[in-house]
């Protein structure tokens, strides 16, 4: 039996042509930017509003229409046919299980920047100029090249649980079995398979934090390091006087990034416990609500909700970066 493709094609005919003619219309501005210069003054207004214009658009559609949408309809009923004030916004903060999920979240934001943005340095300062140095920091960055949902299932296996007597496949059972323990459900007993998971978070981003603080390590004026030995810094004295105050900036940055990366977790959580066992996160309960309760009021207040954590953080961001500008 032959496949029949009309109907797919049908089905995406419409968004194929509004590609199409996107296309054409930014060609055919690009062609008359690049003749504007002929025609004289107001050239340069011209030019910056034709290419900014393609820009603003597609940010509208994709970003700040969606953005506006899902706002109105978190003040809605799950169907989006009946106003209901706040209720969706009180729901989350008074409900049991919403209540454990903010905790969840706020112990990943709190634990995933901080520790990986130390081991991450701790790990670059050892291991700066030393013999293999490559090699070394090649293992640490190596998890970034995997998936979430494929490091996710890598630690499963770590964490994997069977009875007592039988024969393990989890690495950390057989190492406690090993030590005459017994077995233990790392991903199933809360409040501790939170912190399980938070390791693999951990694992995946010192890789991204050890590359980003090594740069700024080694950007580190050579006269500065001279003079701090001169003046008999010791090693423990050059880490908090002279290379912790100058790679501030990319420690910020490195805080900054995984923290907007930890609000949004979702594929290790929803890969390890499906958000059972007191496991569940923001991210992971606005796609709950959304897609498979099919309630687009909570499902869009509890996005709405991690947009406005969100935004801090990344105004805190470009306010650092403005100053280091200015400073400059």
């Amino acid at each position: 039996m032959e496949y029949d493709f009309s109907e797919d094609v049908a089905k995406i005919w419409p968004a194929l042509m509004f590609m199409a003619g996107f296309a054409v219309v930014v060609g055919a501005l690009l062609f008359v930017l690049d003749i504007l210069p002929r025609w004289g003054r107001g050239k340069e207004r011209l030019q910056m509003a034709g290419f900014l214009g393609p820009a603003l658009i597609l940010l509208c559609l994709g970003l700040v229409y969606p953005l506006l949408r899902t706002v109105y309809l978190s003040f809605f009923n799950a169907e989006g046919d009946q106003f209901v004030g706040v209720d969706n916004y009180s729901w989350i903060f008074t409900n049991d299980d919403t209540l454990l999920m903010l905790r969840n979240t706020l112990l990943w934001v709190v634990c995933v920047p901080l520790v990986s943005t130390a081991f991450g340095l701790v790990y670059a300062v050892l291991v700066d100029k030393a013999r293999g140095e490559g090699i070394a920091k090649s293992l640490i960055f190596m998890p970034m090249a995997i998936s979430l949902v494929g490091a996710s299932i890598i630690w499963k296996f770590i964490y994997a649980f069977r009875e007592e007597g039988q024969d393990q496949i989890g690495l950390l059972n057989q190492v406690l079995i090993w030590l005459g323990g017994t077995p233990q459900q790392f991903l199933s007993s809360a409040p501790s398979n939170t912190f399980f998971m938070i390791i693999m978070l951990i694992w995946i981003q010192a890789g991204f934090s050890m590359v980003i603080l090594s740069a700024a390590i080694k950007a580190i004026p050579s006269e500065i390091v001279e003079a701090a030995r001169l003046d008999g810094a010791n090693p423990w004295q050059m880490f908090w006087r002279v290379t912790l105050p100058t790679i501030r900036p990319a420690v910020v940055v490195v805080v900054v990034t995984i923290t907007i990366a930890t609000l949004k977790v979702f594929d290790i959580v929803r890969t390890s416990t499906g958000g059972q066992f007191e496991s569940n996160v923001l991210a992971l309960e606005m796609y709950n609500q959304a897609f498979r309760s099919y309630d687009s009021g909570k499902g869009s207040a509890l996005a709405v909700l991690l947009f406005v954590l969100v935004v801090p953080v990344v105004i805190y961001q470009v306010r650092q970066l403005r100053h280091r500008t200015e400073v400059r």
